[in-house]
C-alpha cells in the first residue's frame, strides 16, 4: 500500500509526502507525492501514527448504557468499533477491579465478562483496535488482591493503576462539589452524606494500606508497568516512587505533576480536560500543564472522541508543533506501556495510520489501518 499527498507526522518533523507499507509494516517515507497510479491520493491530509490509549472506561459505558446491564460481547464490539474509528488501533480498556457499584448502587465491576469477551472476539478475529487490559485497583475494597488474582495472569493484562476514591481526598478533595456530584440524581440527606463519607474513610483506613503493598508485589511479579492515580501532592508521588510506580495519571495538582517529572515518572493528563477547558472535578487543567511542560502523554479517559482532538486543540493554543503533541497520544504512551512496535511513523514499525482531516479547526478522522489492512 502507497499512501501519498499527505502530511506525514513523525515523531521529529512533519512534511509533505509518502508513506509505503509491505506485511504490515512501515517500509519506506519519502518525500512529496507519489506517481504511482496505485498509489491513495490522501488528498492533503494529515497521516498520523495510530493512537495508544491508556485508560479509557468507554468499554464499561457500553457494558452499561443508561443503567442497565448490556450482553458484553455486543458492548465490546460497539466499543471497539468507535475506538478504531476515532483513531485508536491500541486500546487498553481499564476495567474497575473491587467496586461492587457505583454510589448510586449500579454494578461497577465488569472484569469477568469483559475479559471473556475480549477472548470470543479476539479468538475471531472480528476486533478492528489492538486490546489489552488495565486493571484500575481500587485500593479500599476488602475484595481487591483476590479479584485481581482472577485475571493476573491473563496475557492481556498489560498495565495496572492504584485507586482510592474515599471523598476528601485526591480526586474528591472537594467534599462540597463531591455532594453537588450527587445531588445530580436527586436529594441527599445530610445524614445519609456524612454517613457514606464516614463508611468510606473506614474502609480506606482498614484495607488501603495492607492491599496497596499487596497488589504491588502481585503485580510486579508479572512485570506489568503501575500508574498511580490522581496524585495531589508530594508525598503521594512519594509513596508511588517507593513502590516502584512509573506513571501518574491526571495529577490533580500543578505541584504533583511537577514532582512527577522530577523523579522520573511520565504524567497522562485528560484529553476531555483539554477539548472542555478545564477539569469537572475543579483539578489541574490539562491546558496548564502542557503550559509548564509538565504533559507526557494524553487518555481519551470517558470520551474517546477526544483524543486526537486534545493533541491538535494543544498545539494550537500554545503554538506547539504538532509533532510534540501526536507524540502525547501515540509514541509515548507506546513506550509508557512497553510496547516499542507502534506509535511511531518510522520504517519496521506497524502500519497503524490515521488519516486525518480539518472541518472547521476540528480534526476528523477519515481513515484508519492496523498493520496495513483498513479497520475504518
Amino acid at each position: 500500500m502507497i499512501l501519498t499527498n499527505c502530511h506525514v507526522i513523525t515523531p521529529d518533523r512533519a512534511f509533505h509526502g509518502s508513506l509505503e507499507t509491505n506485511g504490515g509494516a512501515i517500509a519506506q517515507l519519502s518525500e512529496g507525492a507519489s506517481g504511482l497510479s496505485a498509489a491513495i491520493d490522501l488528498e492533503g491530509h494529515y497521516l498520523l501514527p495510530g493512537c495508544v490509549e491508556l485508560h479509557t472506561d468507554n468499554l464499561e459505558k457500553h457494558l452499561q448504557p443508561r443503567g442497565s446491564r448490556w450482553p458484553a460481547l455486543p458492548a465490546l464490539l460497539a466499543h471497539d468499533a468507535q475506538v478504531a474509528g476515532l483513531g485508536i488501533t491500541t486500546v487498553f480498556n481499564a476495567l474497575c477491579i473491587g467496586v461492587d457499584s457505583d454510589l448510586h448502587g449500579l454494578p461497577r465491576d465488569f472484569s469477568q465478562p469483559a475479559v471473556e469477551a475480549l477472548r470470543q472476539a479476539g479468538e475471531a478475529g472480528k476486533l478492528r483496535a489492538d486490546h489489552f487490559i488495565h486493571a484500575r485497583c481500587e485500593l479500599p475494597h476488602p475484595d481487591t488482591p483476590s479479584l485481581l488474582e482472577n485475571i493476573l495472569h491473563h496475557p492481556r493484562l498489560r498495565l495496572a493503576s492504584l485507586m482510592d476514591h474515599t471523598p476528601g481526598q485526591r480526586q474528591v478533595a472537594d467534599l462540597d462539589r463531591f455532594r453537588r456530584g450527587l445531588e445530580r440524581m436527586g436529594p441527599v440527606a445530610d445524614g445519609w452524606f456524612e454517613n457514606l463519607v464516614a463508611t468510606e474513610r473506614a474502609k480506606q483506613e482498614r484495607y488501603a494500606g495492607p492491599n496497596r503493598q499487596q497488589l504491588v508485589e502481585m503485580l510486579r511479579r508479572q512485570e506489568v508497568p503501575l500508574a498511580s492515580h490522581d496524585d495531589a501532592d508530594e508525598e503521594h508521588i512519594a509513596e508511588a516512587i517507593r513502590d516502584g510506580v512509573t506513571i501518574s495519571e491526571f495529577p490533580t495538582t500543578l505541584t504533583a505533576a511537577k514532582a512527577a517529572q522530577a523523579a522520573g515518572m511520565r504524567n497522562v493528563m485528560g484529553a476531555p480536560n483539554v477539548v472542555l477547558g478545564g477539569s469537572q472535578s475543579g483539578n489541574l487543567a490539562a491546558m496548564e500543564a502542557a503550559r509548564h511542560q509538565v504533559v507526557d502523554a494524553l487518555s481519551s479517559d470517558y470520551a474517546p472522541v477526544s483524543l486526537i482532538h486534545a493533541a491538535f486543540a494543544i498545539a494550537r493554543e500554545l503554538e506547539l508543533p504538532l509533532e510534540q503533541t501526536v507524540r502525547w497520544i501515540s509514541a509515548n504512551p507506546a513506550s509508557m506501556a512497553q510496547l516499542e512496535d507502534r506509535g511511531r511513523i518510522e520504517p519496521g514499525l506497524r502500519a497503524d495510520l490515521v488519516e486525518v482531516a480539518i472541518v472547521h479547526e476540528v480534526p476528523c478522522v477519515v481513515r484508519v489501518w492496523r498493520e496495513g489492512v483498513r479497520v475504518a
